[in-house]
């Protein structure tokens, strides 16, 4: 394995049907614009209440590899 080096971002996903919904939501989403995603890490979970209902909210740090402009 080569020398690396990798950026870690936070990102909240939401869902209406649980907390591992939420996680993916973020992570396919997240998917859609970064490179090389390597590690999501839970760092919270919380419901928000709205209007009667509970979404689901799952905070990730999600890690990437850095890709210099070399």
């Amino acid at each position: 394995m080569t020398d690396s080096v990798y950026k870690i971002i936070e990102l909240v996903g939401t869902s209406t049907e649980s907390w591992e919904k939420a996680a993916k939501n973020a992570i396919e989403t997240a998917e859609k614009t970064l490179e090389d995603l390597r590690v999501a890490e839970v760092e919270k979970m919380d419901i928000q209440l709205y209007e009667g209902s509970f979404v689901y909210r799952t905070k990730l740090k999600i890690s990437f590899k850095y890709h210099s402009k070399e």
